[in-house]
């Protein structure tokens, strides 16, 4: 048989078994609820909500081709995962949808091995990892009154990111904020539906990187977005349709702010970490400017709704000292509870804090039952350490959560660094281009604050962290275990090389163009003075891996585990066959068990003895 016609019979062969295997997704209704849009076999199809007539709007979906559903870094680091994939978005008069066109064609495959059947299975997914090709996007707009596609106007051989689109209110402009590979640049376009051209309304530019824009409130003329390029700190400004007028709202330490709800007389109001970055509370501010709390600034507000008037609005708010209570607010911060949880009779935690380089750092610390300050106590500490993810909030923990610890006599911190947002810019940019180092020296100065309290067992404090927390945890055992001896280390990655290409080089770059960086990062290359011998319980490292984790991926720990091997080090290590970025039922109540045995024996033993 002629070789073309063979490879022909074979991919076309394959694009029907695809097609005939595949499933209706993401089932979305229009605004006005006369159709239903949905994938099918990586193609956008609509289906008239009365009638049941169903109409296919693209026409080349294969496995790696995808129409209207996302290719798995946009899934997981763009679009986030509530997403389920979705890549289309109807317009406000039902009449366009939007959707992104991915392909994965020079995207590498990883495949991830399944054990269960006789044969087991194999998962394939396009997963670009750091420094490899990422997938082309097209950005289409199908109408339900004319057959065919019109493309935006970008090219998509350039290696670019675009963000979560947004319709304009008529229906007729579409949104789209694009990054280049390099994340420090961002442009907001309004992108004409009927013809796809473009018209830049917004830049910005950094050096280090950006986030992108979410969570905006749009208005007649214009939305309100929250940038932090301008003063180091979240502030909220108002940019026009037309690009011509951007306007700062707000001044001063705002991180972490949602907006909530933008009235006609240019008022806006918001929930910000502010007058403290372990509290968020509520805030309004005026066009001029004003900024006013209309929430009690001793609690946390955890979610806020406006009655429908906008003259009222409820909180659910907590702090460390105030269990869970519902409370209804009027705009001039007068309140009074709807609900609340039985009071408390003692504190669910202290909030204590160190500071280093002039920078602060928040924790949390919780007590043993029956307490005694002239006692010795090992610690337990609990970290995570990402960019931009803190671990420690002034709002009360469920007593569940740590009482195992606490009935068996051990203290424990939820500790940050100095990356985790609580310091705005300042604390975020000093891990560029060298992620997890300078956030390892900010725990090691928790663990001497530890050291320093007289009821601390200096050579009793362990360390334990899930992902990035898991990568810190490592680090921690591996390179400082004067300080940290003992450690359970989940689902980290151990080499920036293996993590998906958006949101390692959001903060390292590409390898091409930060060697240096990707090398003195490398857990793999940082654990070779780990101390841990067999015959010993000075020092202990407990890794635990999901083989079916699609996000930091086995390899990680199977890389790492050869490293310690090579150098005859002596760890433990917990598999879960399948298991996902996170274990679930019976694995998650596997690793409970198995956690605390862990610390029983390295915490609470004296010379092979086990103390209470």
């Amino acid at each position: 048989m002629n070789m073309k016609l063979y490879l022909l019979i074979t991919v076309l062969a394959a694009a029907t078994a695809f097609s005939a295997a595949a499933e209706d997704l993401n089932p979305t209704y229009s605004p006005d609820s006369t159709y239903i849009a949905f994938t099918r076999g990586n193609d956008l199809w609509v289906k008239e909500a009365v009638s049941g007539k169903e109409t296919r709007l693209t026409n080349d979906g294969t496995e790696t081709i995808m129409n209207g559903y996302a290719s798995w870094v946009y899934y997981e680091e763009i679009f986030g995962r509530p997403s389920k994939y979705r890549a289309f978005w109807w317009s406000p008069d039902s009449r366009t949808l939007a959707f992104y066109r991915f392909d994965d064609t020079m995207v590498p495959m990883f495949p991830i091995y399944s054990p269960f059947g006789q044969g087991g299975t194999l998962r394939r997914t396009h997963y670009p990892k750091a420094g490899e090709r990422n997938p082309e996007v097209r950005i289409g707009f199908a109408s339900m009154d004319a057959p065919g596609v019109v493309w935006a106007n970008f090219n998509p051989s350039e290696d670019q990111y675009f963000g979560t689109p947004f319709w304009g209110a008529d229906g007729k402009t579409l949104y789209v904020s694009r990054q280049p590979r390099i994340q420090n640049t961002l442009d907001l376009y309004a992108v004409n539906a009927a013809t796809g051209g473009k018209r830049l309304i917004y830049h910005e530019e950094v050096p280090t990187w950006l986030d992108w824009i979410e969570g905006m409130l749009f208005t007649d003329s214009g939305l309100y977005m929250v940038r932090s390029f301008e003063t180091g700190w979240q502030q909220i400004y108002f940019l026009s349709y037309d690009g011509l007028t951007l306007k700062r709202l707000t001044d001063g330490p705002n991180w972490r702010i949602q907006l909530l709800r933008a009235e006609k007389d240019g008022t806006v109001y918001f929930t910000a970490e502010r007058d403290s970055h372990v509290r968020k509370n509520v805030y309004k501010v005026t066009k001029k400017g004003k900024i006013t709390p209309l929430s009690d600034l001793a609690m946390n507000v955890l979610s806020v709704e406006f009655s429908e008037d906008g003259k009222h609005f409820t909180t659910m708010e907590s702090n460390l000292r105030t269990p869970w209570q519902k409370r209804e607010y009027d705009l001039k911060g007068r309140y009074k509870i709807l609900e609340e949880e039985e009071p408390a009779t003692e504190a669910s935690g202290e909030l204590v804090s160190i500071t280093v380089d002039g920078l602060q750092l928040p924790g949390i610390i919780i007590y043993p039952d029956g307490f005694e300050p002239k006692g010795k106590y090992p610690v337990h500490v609990d970290i995570y350490g990402g960019p931009d993810t803190p671990m420690v909030h002034d709002r009360w923990i469920n007593p569940d959560r740590y009482r195992w610890f606490r009935e068996n006599g051990i203290i424990e911190l939820i500790a940050d660094c100095r990356a985790a947002g609580h310091n705005g810019r300042e604390g975020l940019d000093a891990i560029y281009k060298r992620l997890a180092t300078i956030e390892v020296s900010d725990f090691v100065e928790w663990a001497k604050w530890l050291r320093s309290l007289p009821y601390v067992k200096a050579h009793k404090i362990g360390v334990e962290g899930f992902s990035f927390g898991g990568t810190m945890t490592t680090l921690l055992v591996t390179t400082a275990s004067e300080y940290y001896p003992y450690g359970i280390a989940g689902g980290g990655v151990y080499d920036w090389t293996l993590y998906d290409t958006h949101y390692t080089e959001r903060f390292m770059s590409t390898p091409e163009d930060n060697p240096q960086g990707y090398k003195e990062t490398s857990v793999l290359r940082r654990v070779k003075d780990y101390p841990g011998e067999y015959g010993s319980d000075k020092v202990m490292l407990k890794l635990t891996h999901g083989t079916g984790d699609d996000n930091v991926h086995f390899q990680n720990t199977l890389q790492l585990m050869d490293e310690l091997q090579k150098q005859g080090s002596a760890f433990e290590f917990m598999i879960y066959p399948d298991g996902m970025h996170g274990y679930r039922g019976y694995q998650g109540e596997h690793d409970t068990k198995a956690s605390r045995e862990f610390w029983m024996r390295y915490l609470k033993s004296e010379d092979g003895k086990l103390t209470r």
